[in-house]
């Protein structure tokens, strides 16, 4: 195809170098933008007919003809041809084949650079609403998990060092409230993504009386804050209003939607991270504290007996690849002049990636949570009466010890266990009375691990009643977005 028979070619002669062509193309890639484009052309030959730039005949012969497009993509039968550089140029080269010249009123004042900006704000808009979805599904799988065991008592840890006993329950929701932070982050950045580019032109804006807000309202986007409406002409009430950028220069070079999108991803994947680090250390023999079921482990090629936490390991390395398309984003954005350059086609294959990376992760995560068998003798063994350390200055507090001192002589008696070669637990009355003369008798009732955790009874603790609450919020927070998301 020579150059005058693309969409820039004009004023070139001869064809494009092969290897440019290559360099150049994106319709590999962005062939995916299919849906959010053929909606953007949709509306925006709509506004052109509300402009009086086409006759509303012209402007149904073209949602006609961008339908069958929409089917033939739908259905799997689009052909791209060797001529299709971006899904923009395929679109209108099937649109004419199928409705004639009329298809070139179509691009009347729009450019690629503010319709691929429309589209890309579309396509994240989705694919945060699946995001979201996934995420509440990996939520959902560990208040389960939570709700089977309020009064399972497990180690926590510091440092990865015993520290204090929590329940099971707690530990879980410790991961649901990290994934509903992702969630509200996933929130804030549609807000921003929810303004629509479209009738910028290339960087100075469209010449034809292109009403933006009633289009940015047709394709869906936020609707307008009356503080940014565009000016004061009146307008028609039946009319919506929609959110639009407000300078066509930005509006078009734009990308922090993208970046910031991509950091919602990168922390998700940190999140997922941290669960299967937990995980895979929990699964080990030497701690045994749960159990994969064999649909999300895989084995050795090697050793029989082996059963790998393969999920969970791809999950922790998927992070480092999520870090990474972020950095590359902004990588590309930091030293772009104003407005449109071509180094912003560099946005799209990170920003696929990532969403494809969490659209398989989290879901495979969700399930090997939801399958997991947790073993609660093994949570129990791995108890240690040093973990009552701090329950012993506890103790001493409240029989009036400033609870520096306490921390002192609690950690002498730790020190006196270690020495005696005998659990803390152990120790005699008398070795008690040696450190402190506040010590009696009743120690010993120290010793209990569900009497531990029943004390740490504030909201958010890991005391039975405590968890309970906040499985009730959990639960609420669940069903308060599955009721946003169906309305």
């Amino acid at each position: 195809m020579t150059n005058s028979g693309k969409l820039w070619g004009g004023r070139f002669k001869g064809e494009t170098d092969a290897l440019m062509k290559r360099f150049n193309d994106s319709i590999g890639f962005d062939i995916r933008l299919w849906d959010a484009d053929i909606r953007g052309s949709l509306a925006y030959a709509e506004a052109l007919a509300r402009a009086g730039v086409i006759t509303a005949d012209e402007a149904a012969t073209l949602a006609r003809g961008l339908r069958a497009i929409h089917a033939e993509f739908a259905e799997g039968r689009f052909e791209v041809r060797p001529g299709d550089e971006d899904i923009h140029t395929a679109v209108e080269r099937r649109l004419k084949e199928i409705v004639g010249d009329v298809a070139g009123k179509l691009h009347t004042g729009r450019s690629r650079n503010d319709q691929v900006a429309t589209d890309l704000r579309l396509f994240c808009l989705g694919a945060i609403r699946d995001t979201q979805q996934a995420l509440g599904e990996l939520q959902g799988a560990l208040l389960a998990q939570a709700e089977s065991h309020i009064h399972t008592v497990m180690p926590g840890y510091t440092h990865l060092q015993r520290a204090q006993p929590v329940t099971f329950a707690h530990w879980c929701l410790s991961y649901f409230w990290q994934f509903a932070r992702d969630v509200e982050r996933l929130d804030d950045c549609a807000r921003r993504t929810a303004t629509s580019p479209l009738g910028s032109g290339a960087l100075a804006g469209n010449p034809f009386p292109i009403d933006r807000e009633a289009l940015a309202a047709d394709l869906g986007f936020a609707a307008r804050e009356d503080e940014l409406a565009t000016d004061e002409r009146p307008r028609s009430p039946t009319i919506r209003r929609g959110a639009i950028t407000q300078n066509s220069l930005d509006a078009v070079s734009d990308r922090d939607f993208v970046a910031e999108l991509l950091f919602c991803c990168a922390m998700i994947g940190v999140h997922l991270s941290r669960l299967a680090e937990d995980l895979i250390v929990y699964s080990t023999a030497e701690f045994g504290f749960v159990t994969f079921d064999d649909a999300y482990a895989t084995g050795s090629s090697l050793m029989p007996q082996k059963k790998n936490a393969d999920a969970m390991e791809l999950a922790r390395g998927k992070a480092g690849r999520l870090i990474g398309n972020l950095t590359a984003v902004l990588a590309m954005l930091k030293g772009l002049p104003m407005s449109y350059n071509k180094d912003l086609q560099e946005d799209k294959e990170p920003l696929f990636d990532s969403l494809d990376t969490l659209a398989l992760a989290l879901p495979v995560v969700a399930g090997a949570i939801r399958t997991l068998k947790v073993n609660p003798e093994r949570m129990r063994a791995g108890l240690d009466p040093a973990m009552l350390a701090t329950d012993v200055a506890e103790y001493l507090v409240r029989k009036g010890v400033p609870f520096r001192e306490a921390h002192h002589l609690s950690g002498r008696a730790v020190a006196l266990a270690e020495s005696k070669g005998v659990r803390l637990d152990e120790l005699e009355i008398t070795d008690w009375q040696a450190v402190s003369p506040h010590f009696d008798e009743d120690i010993a009732r120290v010793f209990d691990f569900a009497q531990s955790v029943a004390s740490r009874d504030v909201d958010g603790g890991t005391s039975p009643r405590a968890v309970g609450e906040q499985i009730r919020r959990a639960r609420r927070c669940l069903d308060r977005r599955a009721q946003a998301a169906s309305c």
